[in-house]
């Protein structure tokens, strides 16, 4: 009997650690799954020193946001690039391309890198191609996948690219805009149906307008070739309304927003300017970066110098925009800003003050409240979420 008593007691000893054993590595399993489920955000930043700004960074950052708080978690460095100042991640979640912001200066040209995006959101190099001019500062994909576009803001320079295999780039069409002398690409932006290119052009007061062939991989220009803006307005960045049937562009020198019409052969018709600041506002502005929040109901603008980001109901009829209020960024220049995947946080780069500053956003209203969150990020210009 000593001897069964013995044998079993052992067997339950063995049969307890191995549930014990299976207990830990589930809890093991569950951290893991818990830290998938946090948003990457790719940042990119300026690293020297230019005219308009004091480049601190390394190069192009990895931030994590909790979807459910908001909260912004610092990763790491994960390209040694020269002012990324704009970076782009691909539809299908493989690649980020990342303009190298390069003077006179600097080099023959500006480029753009091509990376690989790994399963643990790091980047892998796979390319670099010139943008056949100076200060690329925008990136844009089409709808169908293929094909990539960059603005150059010094030259008057769009640069069209076709996607290998791997997502490095080759050259397809340089676009040579009119006036290049004066002429300051900003962005690059193609309609929902990807029919049209609109390039805004804040040196001409101008936005180009292109048909885009996909089968014969080019630009052509529209019938009308472009709409002509207020002089000394500077149009900047692009936004498309939910529906595709209206657009704005912030204008960075005179601090408006213009709202358009999209006629059914892709032209502008142009509704109204509204300005992005206060009535009573006084000081000196630049206007920056121009959002729609996912539900389409509302538009967001930053503004630098004011140090606040505008917030605007759009009417779904008519397309007017009509103010709902003006939130502190909390910090200095705020440069670009990007709204969460399921629009309830709004994220701005404060430029000047090294740092992302997070909002919630109401959906019922529009407007912003400051949560408190704050991550030190040095240089930052540009937010890409990946998720």
């Amino acid at each position: 009997m000593n001897r069964i008593f013995f044998i079993s007691f052992c067997f339950l000893l063995l049969l307890n650690s191995c549930k014990k054993n299976t207990q830990e590595e589930q809890k093991t399993e569950i951290v893991d799954i818990s830290t998938s489920t946090m948003n990457t955000i790719y940042i990119g930043t300026y690293t020297k020193k230019e005219g308009h700004v004091d480049g601190q960074a390394e190069g192009i950052y990895t931030v994590y946001q909790k979807p459910d708080t908001g909260a912004l978690e610092m990763g790491k460095t994960v390209a040694n690039v020269v002012n990324p100042s704009f970076v782009k991640t691909s539809a299908n979640y493989k690649n980020l391309y990342a303009v190298s912001e390069l003077g006179p200066g600097d080099g023959p040209s500006g480029l753009i890198y091509s990376y690989k995006i790994n399963e643990d959101h790091s980047l892998e190099q796979i390319g670099s191609i010139s943008t056949e001019s100076y200060a690329p500062c925008y990136i844009a994909e089409d709808k169908s996948g293929e094909f990539i576009f960059v603005a150059n803001y010094v030259g008057g320079v769009v640069m069209m690219y076709e996607k290998n295999a791997d997502g490095s780039l080759k050259k397809l069409q340089k676009i040579s805009l009119q006036y290049p002398e004066r002429s300051n690409p900003h962005s690059v932006n193609i309609s929902s149906n990807n029919k049209y290119v609109y390039i805004t052009d804040l040196g001409n007061d101008r936005i180009w307008i292109f048909n885009l062939d996909v089968n014969a991989k080019s630009l052509k220009p529209n019938e009308t070739p472009y709409v002509q803006i207020t002089e000394g307005s500077g149009p900047r960045h692009f936004a498309f309304s939910k529906r595709n049937n209206y657009a704005y562009t912030i204008n960075e020198l005179n601090g408006s927003i213009s709202a358009f019409k999209i006629e059914q052969d892709g032209s502008l018709a142009h509704l109204e300017d509204i300005s992005s600041l206060p009535e009573d506002f006084k000081g000196e502005n630049s206007a920056a970066d121009i959002h729609i929040h996912p539900s389409g109901n509302f538009l967001y603008v930053s503004n630098r110098g004011h140090n606040s980001v505008g917030s605007f109901k759009i009417d779904q009829k008519t397309g007017i925009l009509e103010n709902i209020g003006f939130t502190n960024t909390k910090g200095a220049t705020p440069r670009n800003f990007a709204i969460s995947p399921k629009g309830d946080f709004l994220y701005v780069a404060n430029q000047d003050s090294n740092d992302l500053v997070s909002f919630k956003i109401d959906s019922e209203s529009g407007k912003l409240t400051n949560i408190g969150e704050k991550l030190d990020v040095m240089t930052p210009v540009c937010i890409e979420f990946l998720d």
